[in-house]
């Protein structure tokens, strides 16, 4: 029995490598099964790192293929042995791989939180001029072209489910969510006041997100002098370290030549 499936597994992974089985065809037609196996942030994680222009779905399919095509190797490997611990490793390994593409995704996106860090004053520097002579999703709607393109998946989403008509402080924290730098959470929370239309206090609140967004600039400054500083130091340690070893190697060769004249 457990022969007859392997020979089965094996005989469509060959089919579908060779263009035999349209595997287009068969992801459309059980897209609705297959996506319940995707990541809830893979779309946002695959656009953070590729940009906008690369379709989310065709790199999940290709890394679904990936797995089904290791998990076919891996039983040919077993063909001679097989058994029910057999079988489970073949899994294991398929789930490894189909996982490790997210996990890639993941890496590279927690790796650029500190650009995003420093990058998160001066884009909100920019929303907060906007800010001035429109309303608050208008103003990020406006903005997103304009963007480091990092933000830019996160402002669509967040456009998209006010456009949608979610009207409470959901979105600007799904944001803040995503990009979990320094006083994100607190910016978005003034953002969405801001976005209310409430007229009364619309100055202050103004004054108090310029402030906030001055505050955030001048930390981010300091961060990267701070950190121009730490490289300059780190530099300097290397150029005299490696100045003192040539002086202690040339004096090392000065004594052995006259030890040798003697």
């Amino acid at each position: 029995m457990w022969e007859l499936f392997i020979v089965i597994v094996i005989a469509l992974i060959v089919c579908a490598v060779n263009g035999v089985l349209d595997t287009k065809k068969f992801f459309d037609d059980n897209s609705v099964y297959i996506k319940s196996f995707k990541e809830e942030d893979y779309d946002f994680l695959v656009h953070v790192k590729y940009g906008e222009a690369v379709d989310p779905n065709i790199l999940f399919n290709k890394r679904i293929k990936m797995a089904v095509i290791v998990f076919g190797i891996m039983l040919i490997f077993f063909i001679s042995n097989l058994s029910f611990l057999n079988i489970l490793i073949c899994v294991g390994v398929a789930v490894f791989i189909f996982k490790s593409g997210y996990s890639n995704l993941k890496s590279y996106y927690k790796a650029r939180l500190h650009n995003i860090d420093l990058l998160l004053p001066y884009y909100l520097k920019m929303l907060e001029v906007l800010i001035q002579y429109y309303t608050v999703p208008v103003a990020i709607s406006r903005s997103i072209e304009d963007a480091p393109e990092i933000f830019r998946p996160g402002l669509r989403k967040l456009i998209t489910k006010i456009e949608n008509g979610d009207s409470s402080i959901d979105p600007y924290m799904e944001f803040a969510k995503d990009y979990p730098v320094r006083d994100s959470m607190r910016m978005m929370r003034l953002l969405y006041r801001l976005g209310l239309g409430i007229q009364e206090n619309k100055e202050e609140q103004l004054l108090l997100l310029s402030k906030t967004i001055s505050s955030l600039q001048n930390k981010a400054r300091e961060q990267k002098y701070k950190e121009r500083l730490e490289k300059m130091q780190g530099k300097t340690m290397i150029m005299l370290f490696g100045t003192g070893a040539g002086v202690i190697v040339l004096l090392l060769a000065a004594m052995m030549m006259m030890m040798n004249n003697m």
